[in-house]
């Protein structure tokens, strides 16, 4: 790390979320998850979705890996409170095997989570190449960015262990600048320290980080960034590809299709540097215009 990259840096580390990610099982398919000590004042969704992938992954068996999931975010998580999960086996197939979690504060649904599972097997293989980006050694980092524009780093940037590498404008960026609009959102990122090394734990971050971004790339599409916008994820849906390490570069090249009636529509795929399409990935969010105002 660089001095430059420690500047403004606080919040979680990769050890706190590792351990916030490492659920409590309390019965046979119930698990409990806690939230960091400092962070957002509801509960990431990047980390709801990827603690409930954590609890349907431990009642799989360990040859069967997750292919994909479909998420809906019910309410805003409570960060003061531990979070439980139920988890349904919906099914256990010869080469398939389906879960079904439901995410619980307060007595109600705060979030819900279908999996499915697969036992690895051969058979037809492609895949759409990745974009032509700058390396990550060449660009800057959302922190830098920020300190650069403002003086400091704002705290929604500060309390997560991702680190985040925009290929092209900023939405905060955009807004300043009509001509940096775009329709697209490239952005190279890892995790920043050594995972272990199963894939459950590889996939989980992947989850996590892919809640991110996503958003600011329909934002981009307007010039518009957080100020007088109101956000929040309503679903989002993942498929693996091939296996993958989050804690070595990986561009999620993203895009926004629509956007309409306080919703947006953000896809993204994954891909390892040397090329690799291992994750697709879509979001609908709810996006509000609160007043007509830019950034302050």
């Amino acid at each position: 790390m660089s001095e430059r990259d420690g500047i403004g840096r606080g919040g979680q580390s990769l050890p706190e979320l590792l351990k916030v990610l490492d659920l409590e099982q309390i019965e046979v398919n119930i698990f409990r998850g806690s939230s960091p000590a400092e962070g957002p004042q509801r509960v990431f969704g990047g980390l709801v979705a990827g603690q409930a992938l954590v609890a349907a992954g431990r009642t799989v068996p360990s040859e069967r890996y997750v292919h994909s999931l479909h998420a809906y975010f019910i309410r805003p998580g409570d960060p003061s409170v531990p979070i439980v999960y139920e988890v349904d086996r919906v099914r256990d197939g010869r080469s398939f095997t389906t879960r079904r979690v439901v995410a619980i504060q307060h007595g109600k649904a705060i979030f819900t989570l279908s999996a499915s599972f697969h036992k690895e097997e051969p058979g037809l293989d492609h895949q759409i190449p990745m974009p032509d980006v700058p390396p990550p050694e060449e660009l800057l980092s959302t922190r830098d960015r920020l300190h650069e524009a403002f003086g400091k780093v704002p705290n929604f940037v500060q309390w997560h262990p991702i680190e985040m590498r925009p290929v092209g404008a900023m939405s905060f960026e955009a807004e300043r600048d009509p001509g940096l609009r775009t329709a697209t959102n490239p952005v190279w990122f890892k995790v920043d320290g050594r995972l272990p090394d199963d894939r459950l734990t590889q996939v989980c971050l992947m989850t996590y980080a892919s809640d991110m971004t996503l958003l600011d790339t329909v934002l981009l599409r307007h010039g518009r960034s957080f100020a007088g916008i109101t956000m929040a994820s309503l679903d989002h849906a993942m498929w693996f590809h091939r296996p993958f390490r989050a804690d070595e570069w990986l561009l999620y090249a993203q895009e926004s299709p629509t956007a309409q009636g306080a919703r947006g529509l953000a896809r993204g795929l994954v891909y390892t540097r040397d090329g690799q399409l291992v994750c697709s990935v879509v979001q609908e969010g709810m996006i509000r215009v609160v007043d007509a105002e830019g950034w302050d």
